[in-house]
């Protein structure tokens, strides 16, 4: 079954949302064997956002079912908008999918730029309203670099699961089954995760 990794690697060159830590390694040879000590944000590289990043009673990362994070998934081909997403972006273009992915022109980039695309308000009640449970975007974050957070306490209070910096630059739009897995960090907002499609 083909398969495709669609996460970004960890590394201390990896982008960095503004104000984040960075990511810091330490390799320490002892005796024949390699450990690595690593310093990280729960929400660096490829990352899943978990309720309990911005409504501090939600659920955490921990919590999260395997089940949603697994699945059929939408890929929608957003590379063609400039700057924000809005409502008018997906109308028509769900199908009926609960898992939703959007391919951007971020995709592929290195370095942070501000000017990142991004959904609105709009477009985020859409969603909810839609029923889409996993949302899914390949730019440093679902909301806009200016953004207050109503963006993403709207999608959370929702219960709707976000992965940002994701990479889909070589993925065509279309439907693939989904596997995007947490670390399992009991009680916190956020994890790096390994996110790959399969076609199905």
């Amino acid at each position: 079954m083909p398969c495709h990794d669609i996460t970004r690697a960890l590394s201390e060159s990896t982008m960095i949302y503004p104000g984040d830590p960075g990511i810091k390694i330490k390799t320490i040879e002892n005796s024949g064997y390699r450990v690595s000590e690593i310093c990280f944000s729960t929400h660096s590289g490829t990352h899943i956002d978990a309720p309990s990043h911005y409504i501090k009673t939600a659920m955490t990362i921990d919590n999260i079912p395997p089940a949603v994070l697994m699945g059929e998934v939408r890929v929608i081909d957003l590379t063609s908008v400039e700057g924000s997403i809005g409502r008018y972006d997906l109308k028509g273009k769900l199908l009926g999918s609960k898992r939703i992915l959007l391919k951007t022109s971020f995709s592929g980039k290195k370095e942070f730029e501000e000017c990142y695309t991004h959904i609105t308000s709009e477009a985020a009640g859409y969603l909810i309203e839609q029923g889409v449970f996993l949302l899914g975007i390949d730019s440093p974050s679902v909301e806009s670099f200016s953004g207050d957070g109503s963006v993403h306490r709207a999608l959370l209070k929702s219960n709707i699961v976000i992965i940002e910096l994701l990479d889909l630059s070589v993925i065509e739009e279309g439907v693939y089954r989904l596997c995007a897995l947490p670390l399992k960090l009991k009680g916190l907002d956020g994890s790096p995760a390994r996110v790959v499609l399969s076609d199905l």
